[in-house]
């Protein structure tokens, strides 16, 4: 039988730590590879669940714009009629008003014309009592 030499065994020892070395990487390497499987079924469910929520979210996206749309028309209606309600209450109120203030100023031409003429009159009264 042949005797192992030093080197002979050295190297043996050598064999034996990489072999325990690679069977200690090899446990996390495995754990890491169910990881990655994991990630990417996550990965597919995501993408499988996101893809009908942007076609519903495109769907609310172009009912809203539509409702926008058609609240635009309303505003715009709405806008046009104010600004004919505007136009006719200017035209009534000029008018109306023009009238009214130059029947307010006859009315208060008359009534002071009424007062002057009852201050004569009583006071032409009032010297002819003393006369007699």
């Amino acid at each position: 039988m042949n005797s192992i030499s030093w080197s002979d065994l050295a190297g043996l020892v050598a064999a034996g730590a990489f072999l325990i070395l690679v069977l200690a990487l090899a446990i996390p390497v495995i754990k890491l590879g169910k990881v990655m499987d994991e990630s990417a079924n996550v990965i597919k469910d995501v993408g499988a669940k996101t893809l009908p929520l942007i076609g519903e979210v495109t769907t609310t996206v172009t009912m809203t714009n539509a409702q926008l749309e058609r609240v635009d028309a309303i505003t715009k209606n709405v806008q046009d009629v104010s600004e004919k309600v505007s136009s006719l209450s200017h035209l009534v109120s000029g008018t109306v008003s023009t009238p009214i203030v130059k029947f307010a100023s006859l009315a208060y031409g008359l009534k002071r014309s009424a007062k002057k003429h009852s201050r004569k009159g009583t006071a032409e009264n009032s010297t002819k009592g003393h006369k007699s």
